[in-house]
């Protein structure tokens, strides 16, 4: 049980992780920067608790089993992004290095069959189900509120075109602020729900040894990802804000309300 609950610890704290390095890629934020290496760096100091637990239960190497290789693995990963992390600034390689280091510990679940009891397995796979869905919701509701500052946006941008001049556009906020605190949620939003859909394609697997790729909830969610990529591209790279980015906006967040509501009707894996 220990073990089961400092491997779920150590995969909600590498999420969270990797979750700040992107937005530090995005944004070059060094706070937040300095919060996702402290952050990997308590997920390295428990990768070794782990394996020095798991060296104590098993009385040896834990080098014999796919499950433990690849979590080696993920924990050499750890440590070269550390090292790196330290030495040099390449945002990119860090957040390649442990997105690919957290799928793969994630992916390690489907390898660890007899390494652990039949219950205990069970139970990692139902925390690992959890984990999905809340990482999910969050998403959503960082979506929401990103919406919420894209529609005031579209609200505002409307009143100025029609010189509608009045309290209440004080109370709404400038154009600039509003486009940027919708960026900031979609920011956090878009990480959240990637790292969602992976540990979904993990459980997935782990649970019926097979990913419904053709299935409708999972078809839409991808293409969420995709709207919001692009948004996020036309933010970052193109430079591009105004009224354009806020109408995607907008148009993602429909798509996510078509995919939570709609989708689930006609999926036959999903219930919501």
């Amino acid at each position: 049980m220990l073990l089961n609950v400092l491997y779920i610890g150590i995969i909600s704290l590498y999420a969270l992780s990797v979750l700040g390095y992107f937005i530090d890629f995005i944004q070059n934020n060094q706070r937040v920067n300095r919060i996702a290496f402290w952050l990997l760096s308590i997920v390295w100091i428990l990768q070794i608790v782990f394996i020095v637990m798991r060296t104590i239960e098993y009385s040896r190497l834990p080098l014999m089993t796919i499950f433990e290789g690849m979590f080696l693995y993920s924990w050499i990963l750890v440590t070269f992004s550390l090292i790196i992390s330290r030495l040099y600034r390449v945002e990119f390689l860090i957040l390649l290095v442990n997105f690919v280091g957290f799928a793969i510990m994630t992916i390690s679940l489907t390898n660890s069959t007899g390494d652990v009891p039949s219950s205990l397995a069970d139970l990692i796979i139902l925390e690992l189900l959890v984990i999905h869905v809340v990482f999910l919701l969050l998403s959503y509701g960082m979506f929401t509120l990103s919406f919420a500052f894209s529609f005031l946006y579209f609200f505002q941008h409307h009143m100025l075109k029609q010189k509608r001049w009045g309290k209440r556009m004080g109370r709404i906020g400038n154009l600039s602020r509003l486009a940027h605190l919708s960026y900031l949620f979609t920011l956090i939003g878009f990480p959240l729900m990637l790292l969602g859909v992976v540990l979904g394609v993990v459980w997935a697997w782990v649970k019926f040894e097979m990913v419904p790729w053709l299935d409708i909830k999972v078809l839409t969610s991808f293409f969420i990802l995709i709207l919001y990529g692009v948004y996020l591209f036309q933010w970052a790279v193109k430079k591009r804000r105004g009224y354009g980015l806020a109408l995607l906006n907008i148009g993602a967040f429909l798509g996510l309300l078509i995919n939570y509501f709609l989708s689930s009707s006609f999926s036959n894996f999903h219930i919501w």
